[in-house]
């Protein structure tokens, strides 16, 4: 950017102007979270039907309205090998979200430990954990909440820095690592073939030092065909540590978010482990919706092709979030940002010290977008750069005005610090 005081003192009474525009039309314009938008649920919608005989509740001879089949029923274990390119005795059928799976996992190895523990986690002096970022908040605060020390892991353009995290899981108090590994959360990366397999192979000090294997993603794709992924928990026996990684996903983006099913995949022996564990707290979960998901989703084929149907609805607004980034932000360059293909997320990195300033002129504004900082363990980014864009939920109209509302705010932020306003 080359621009004289004088031009920047200009450039910014002109967006100050549209600023004070824009809140005076008081929008309510939400970009929050990754959520999709009504026009997805409703193309969707005809799973709520496919359930209409109590004679269609009975499979395999098991009758899914009742106890019974902790780790899901033999069709959905199924339906997950063919979507992960796993094993069905490798997989456990969950509820409705992945997120509940994965902190139960955590709080298994903090009051029981994992099958390879040598003791609970909450006996070891200190748990620390390897947090790719930017990152997805929640994990984060699943490993915060029960104390462990969160590592910032710098993000790559093939993944996690992956010398970094062959370092330090050298120290036995490194417990594991959150990963995003296909459309990463925010930042849209496919970890390389190359991360995928170093990852694996990672010879840790502590026996239960776990890979948290977030495939949320894995059917993703709004722009160009489907990109095939490694199967970790092969890649992870293959190389000699079976047990080391847990697979998780969901149909949170794919049916009804808090309202589908999930998944958690790994060694047939800590399946057997985790689910002696889970037994004790619950008889089954939700097969019915097991049910309706394996009838209505079928299998991984005609899965991509319901992606496909979401995918027109979202490849239009990733292409307003660019296209308005491109116009109003690129001839500045104090910014840079991801071009993802799948997924729900931009990520942009503004100017250090802005990222904060400009998210609180948009809520001032009425645009409501994920807290700076969310990205990085604490909450806290070192930066105070990053931004997580979500552009799903709104309609393709309200979303350019989020937009607009944003580069100028964006734009804002800058020139004040520029101008140490």
């Amino acid at each position: 950017m080359n621009l004289t005081t004088a031009a920047m003192e200009a450039a910014y009474q002109e967006n100050l102007a549209a600023f004070e525009a824009w809140k005076a039309k008081n929008l309510r314009l939400n970009m929050a979270r990754g959520k999709p938008s009504a026009a997805q649920l409703d193309s969707i919608s005809d799973i709520l039907t496919i359930l209409n005989d109590p004679k269609d509740c009975i499979v395999d001879g098991v009758d899914a309205r009742n106890y019974g089949e902790l780790s899901g029923l033999p069709c959905a274990k199924e339906y997950w090998a063919d979507v992960l390119g796993c094993k069905k005795e490798e997989v456990f059928v969950g509820g409705t979200a992945s997120l509940t799976l994965m902190y139960d996992l955590i709080s298994k190895a903090y009051s029981h430990g994992l099958r390879n523990s040598r003791q609970p986690w909450c006996r070891e002096e200190k748990v620390k954990f390897l947090c790719p970022s930017p990152g997805y908040d929640r994990h984060f605060r699943i490993t915060e909440s029960f104390g462990a020390e969160l590592i910032t892991i710098p993000m790559t353009e093939n993944g996690p820095d992956m010398d970094m995290v062959e370092k330090l899981v050298a120290d036995p108090a490194v417990k594991g690592i959150w990963c995003v590994p296909k459309y990463s959360n925010p930042q849209g990366i496919i970890y390389s073939d190359e991360t995928v397999r170093r990852m694996a192979n990672l010879k840790p000090a502590a026996p239960d030092f776990t890979i948290m294997w977030d495939n949320a993603y894995c059917v993703h794709e709004f722009e160009g065909d489907f990109v095939p992924f490694a199967d970790i928990i092969t890649l992870c026996r293959e190389a000699g540590n079976p047990d080391m990684v847990y697979e998780f996903a969901s149909t949170s983006k794919i049916t009804f978010p808090g309202a589908g099913i999930s998944v958690m995949a790994s060694s047939v022996d800590n399946i057997k482990y985790i689910s002696k564990l889970l037994g004790v707290q619950m008889i089954s979960y939700d097969k019915v919706n097991q049910l309706r998901h394996v009838k209505y989703l079928q299998n991984k084929e005609h899965t991509l092709e319901i992606m496909k149907r979401h995918a027109q609805i979202m490849a239009p607004k990733f292409k307003v979030v660019l296209d308005t980034l491109d116009r109003e932000i690129a001839p500045l360059e104090f910014a840079k940002w991801n071009r993802p293909k799948g997924g729900y997320f931009v990520s942009l990195d503004t100017m250090p010290g802005t990222a904060k300033r400009a998210l609180a002129l948009c809520k001032e504004a009425g645009v409501v977008m994920t807290d700076a900082g969310a990205t990085y363990p604490y909450g806290v980014d070192p930066q105070d750069s990053n931004i997580r864009i979500a552009p799903s939920l709104p309609p393709i109209a309200e979303l350019e005005q989020a937009m607009e509302v944003f580069c100028i705010c964006l734009k804002l932020a800058a020139f004040e610090k520029l101008l140490n306003k």
